[in-house]
C-alpha cells in the first residue's frame, strides 16, 4: 500500500503498468557469433539475465540496453522496442 501511494505521488508506474520492451537480443547476438555467456561477460551481467532479456521476461535498464547495443555494435532500436518487431526486423 505505501508503494502504492509513493509511485502515485512520484508519477511511477507500477511493474503492471509498464510496457512491454520488444527485443531482438538473441538474433543479434548470434549474428555476432556470441554465446549468452560472452555477452553477459560483456556487459556484467549473469547469463541468465540475457535469457530473460530475449524471452521478454526482463525490461533492462537504460544503461544495460546501451552497453549492450555497443558491445554489439548495433543502434539500440535495432535491439529494442516499444513496439513489436515485424519478421523482417522492422517496428510496427
Amino acid at each position: 500500500m505505501l508503494y502504492s501511494i509513493y509511485a502515485a505521488l512520484m508519477g511511477r508506474r507500477s511493474k503492471a503498468e509498464e510496457p512491454a520492451v520488444y527485443s531482438r537480443l538473441e538474433k543479434w547476438r548470434l549474428d555476432r557469433g556470441l554465446s549468452r555467456q560472452e555477452l553477459a561477460d560483456a556487459v556484467s551481467v549473469h547469463y541468465q539475465t540475457i535469457g530473460y532479456l530475449e524471452r521478454g521476461e526482463y525490461s533492462p535498464s537504460l544503461a544495460l540496453a546501451l552497453q549492450i547495443a555497443e558491445v554489439l555494435d548495433v543502434q539500440l532500436e535495432e535491439i529494442f522496442s516499444l513496439h513489436p518487431f515485424t519478421r523482417a526486423g522492422e517496428r510496427t
